[in-house]
């Protein structure tokens, strides 16, 4: 799973640069972040921008992962596309995650 990560002051965005997040990654994606989260305390920003489909397990991904960061921390979302939004609309899980309409709003 190719995800590049950033670190911004309190905020650690990561950028994925894959057009999918789906069964066929989700176990790459969720090891991969959890590599790049273990050691970070703060924000945590997903950079959805190249993300074109998002299916129940690229969800549950999604969840996982917040679920990895712990003490309250709630996972954030920006650029993410037409399909990605109706999908978090859809199960209601727009109202989970935090989400930014550009990294400029995330900062």
């Amino acid at each position: 799973m190719n995800i590049q990560s950033n670190a911004q002051g309190n905020i650690l965005v990561l950028t994925i640069n894959e057009p999918r997040i789906d069964a066929a990654g989700a176990v790459a994606f969720k090891d991969r972040i959890r590599s790049l989260v273990q050691d970070f305390d703060g924000r945590v920003v997903l950079d959805m921008d190249r993300v074109e489909f998002l299916d129940s397990s690229g969800l549950g991904a999604l969840v996982a992962v917040m679920k990895l960061l712990g003490g309250g921390r709630r996972l954030e979302l920006a650029n993410c596309g037409t399909i990605v939004r109706k999908v978090l609309a859809l199960t209601r899980m727009d109202s989970v995650f935090v989400l930014h309409e550009s990294l400029q709003d995330a900062a």
